[in-house]
């Protein structure tokens, strides 16, 4: 059976040229870049250069990157360190469809005293900027609010939000995860401070990330104790993915038209052909800026969970929301805060698509999925009921 894998969002393949960058530093180029010895001194070579293509594709300066293990740990770090910076300060902005590395992080901080402000969305899952210029006041520290949704694709309107959170003298982070490597981000003309991404979400190894730093946005470290990474992230350097996070980088930057031409019409096909032949379906998102990868997906009277098992019978590898809370039978928070009705939320189904995703693919899914929600509507009671109606 031919796998076709549509849950990029989750995680990706990684490149075979990543691969091969990466390779000689596990049993030959072992050397740690700290070290003052020629041995070490070529690692860090390599991981000066993994910096620079990383900085490249954010148009930022390579002193601004910070490599870390994971987006989540990004994400915590730069919310922790606003906190530090600005330890009089109790509130916390961020919105009700975050990333759970942002919200359950924003929401175990209200135990502590903090007040977090849960930005709301509309049916669209998209923010209201005049929302969050009245809950900013003199005692928010940091607002975190996401690039685009791992969920939906909707891309928010970061730079803007960026630009009314700094008049008020807060720090601005973004959760840019979902976003690096897909559409053009560009530091150097950005009100944005902090940016986190993730290594897997973008054909590196799962295990490294990057916290970009704007050059004077004050900082505190999350993790303390040797002197890497200019002292804000100690600990010695995973080099051999962060060489691979960099050639990653690199390719993206390479690739990005064909995310924004090639893999969004092949998307905007899935989503044509499934909405013409599966009655009572629903974009998530669809009325407003997504991500050219994205297509979440609402059939009425069915389960995700049936649909995604009979897909996967078939070879096709999507899901229902985020990998992250994929064990909770509980529709999507994010689904939830955007409005979606309960018959439709538990029926949502994402295809994240790639590079590598072909019209083949594309074909296997529109051949599949219709008489699959046709067999779980015979069988759900609520299905029957939808088709005694019709």
């Amino acid at each position: 059976m031919r796998e076709i894998y549509l849950d990029n969002n989750a995680t990706t393949k990684v490149d075979e040229r990543v691969f091969e960058e990466m390779r000689p530093y596990f049993c030959e180029l072992y050397g740690n870049p700290s070290s003052m010895h020629f041995f070490g001194g070529q690692v860090q070579k390599k991981v000066d250069e993994a910096r620079a293509r990383v900085a490249s594709l954010l148009g930022a300066l390579p002193d601004e990157i910070v490599f870390t293990a994971c987006g989540t740990e990004s994400d915590n770090a730069a919310i922790r360190s606003a906190l530090e910076v600005f330890p009089e300060k109790r509130h916390i902005i961020t919105s009700r469809v975050e990333h759970p590395a942002v919200l359950t992080q924003c929401r175990n901080l209200t135990k502590r005293g903090y007040r977090v402000t849960e930005l709301n969305v509309d049916g669209n899952g998209q923010l209201d900027l005049n929302e969050l210029e009245k809950a900013l006041d003199e005692d928010t520290a940091i607002v975190s609010l996401m690039y685009a949704n791992n969920e939906t694709g909707v891309i928010f309107p970061i730079e803007e939000a960026a630009r009314i959170v700094k008049k008020k003298g807060a720090i601005f982070h973004t959760d840019a995860v979902q976003a690096v490597g897909k559409i053009p981000l560009n530091m150097a003309e950005s009100a944005i401070d902090m940016l986190s991404l993730s290594g897997h979400k973008l054909h590196a190894p799962k295990g490294v990330g990057v916290l970009y730093v704007r050059r004077g946005t004050p900082f505190r470290p999350m993790l303390v104790g040797g002197h890497q990474e200019r002292g804000r992230r100690a600990g010695t350097e995973n080099t051999a993915s962060i060489i691979a996070m960099g050639k990653a980088c690199e390719l993206a930057e390479q690739y990005m038209a064909d995310e924004a031409g090639r893999v969004r019409e092949l998307r905007d096909r899935l989503e044509r052909e499934l909405t013409a032949l599966i009655p009572n379906t629903r974009i998530n998102g669809g009325g407003t800026d997504r991500l050219p990868n994205t297509l979440s997906i609402a059939m009425e009277f069915v389960e995700g969970e049936g649909i995604l098992l009979l897909l996967s019978d078939k070879g096709i590898c999507a899901s229902s929301g985020s990998a992250c809370t994929s064990g909770s039978l509980e529709p999507s928070h994010v689904l939830r805060a955007m409005g979606v009705p309960f018959t439709c939320a538990h029926g949502s189904i994402r295809f994240s698509l790639s590079r590598f995703t072909t019209d083949d693919d594309i074909d296997a899914v529109i051949k599949e999925l219709p008489p699959i929600i046709s067999r779980l509507r015979e069988m759900s009671p609520f299905g029957r009921e939808y088709l005694v109606q019709k």
